[in-house]
């Protein structure tokens, strides 16, 4: 299936077990006591994130997490692990490393990530940064010829907002009952769209041509690197993808996503008229010698002759992206997903 957050195929986590009809109390028991006193849900946890890494789709780092996957379950006692392809994803990729600084003009060390299924810089760089500015793709032309080996930055940004609520909290119960009694939308067709959504939307296309021609330009005009502004706030950033996995992809220029705090920095001070001086080195590997994606697959068999042409399927998307340790993204539902299937084992469950 693919990931909503991306065009990358999300990896699935996939284990089978038998169903029974009804539910059996002393079954229910025996996997709360389990799963209450004898949890490895942190284990498995840590062993998808900190010990394996990232686990980009078709990267090193998530071919580790698939082999450890297999081993433990397997250790657990269930049947027939293995890796199960289910079509063709494209390149994997990595990131080696990468470092990125203002040398001018003070040193400051900027947050950032490449982008995935970008290209490194071929060694280390340094540049004043240049700053473009286009609303249309007849203001691009400015810049052609004077690019080559530079690094580069859109004069766009988001302010960032102070956080005054909890990242999370918890529903009292006269919500969720207020929630469930909500009444669904009624149907029918969408009328015609106010004005100014019609004028959004034709911004939207219009800066969509700009940024398809401009990223264009930059691979021509071969500009060491580009620094794109970040999602996020408050000392975190979400990565992305700046070019696709597909074997006959388009090249692309390298490019960092920058932490929005880092990226406003740059920008005041170039809007500012300050000269503004980066090194950077970006290393990147990529790895086409199996396109294939593959599906983690483990089975508890059934006993009951009756049902043995049935089956229930858990899981989860096994990847992640690859500035992070994908703990919320998805170890976390994975681990959830093995130790169900570890309880399931361990209390003979048949």
């Amino acid at each position: 299936m693919k990931r909503f957050t991306t065009t990358a195929f999300a990896l699935g986590l996939c284990m089978y077990a038998f169903a029974q009809e009804a539910p059996d109390a002393a079954i229910v028991s025996k996997i709360r006591k389990e799963g209450l006193e004898n949890s490895k849900v942190m284990d498995i946890s840590f062993n998808l994130t900190d010990a394996n890494g990232p686990r980009l789709s078709n990267s090193p780092g998530l071919k580790r997490a698939q082999e450890w996957a297999m081993k433990q379950l397997t250790d657990w006692g269930l049947k027939n692990a293995h890796l199960e392809a289910w079509g063709t994803f494209g390149k994997g990729w990595q990131v080696d490393k990468y470092y990125a600084a203002t040398t001018l003009p003070y040193y400051h060390a900027i947050i950032a990530s490449p982008k995935a299924w970008t290209p490194g810089t071929n060694g280390p760089i340094k540049s004043n940064v240049v700053l473009i500015k286009a609303d249309s793709v007849a203001d691009l032309a400015k810049y052609k010829g004077k690019l080559a080996g530079k690094i580069v930055m859109m004069d766009a940004g988001a302010p960032l907002t102070s956080g005054i609520r909890p990242d999370f909290s918890r529903y009292a119960d006269t919500t969720l009952a207020k929630m469930a009694e909500a009444k669904p939308a009624a149907g029918g067709q969408r009328g015609p769209r106010p004005g100014g959504a019609n004028n959004m939307m034709a911004q939207m296309m219009k800066m969509r041509e700009v940024r398809a021609a401009m990223s264009a330009m930059l691979v021509d005009e071969k500009v060491g690197l580009i620094l794109t502004y970040a999602r996020g706030g408050q000392g975190t950033f979400f990565t992305s993808n700046g070019a696709s996995y597909a074997l006959d992809a388009k090249p692309v220029s390298p490019e960092l996503e920058v932490a929005a705090e880092d990226y406003l920095h740059i920008l005041r001070l170039l809007r500012a008229g300050k000269p503004v001086e980066i090194e950077a080195d970006v290393k990147t590997s990529f790895y086409d010698q199996d396109p294939q994606g593959y599906n983690v697959i483990a089975e508890i068999p059934g006993t009951d002759k009756k049902l043995k042409d049935e089956l229930v399927m858990i899981g989860g998307h096994f990847d992640s992206w690859h500035a992070g340790t994908g703990a919320t993204d998805n170890a976390a539902g994975s681990a959830v997903m093995m130790e169900a299937m570890r309880i399931l084992k361990t209390i003979d469950f048949k």
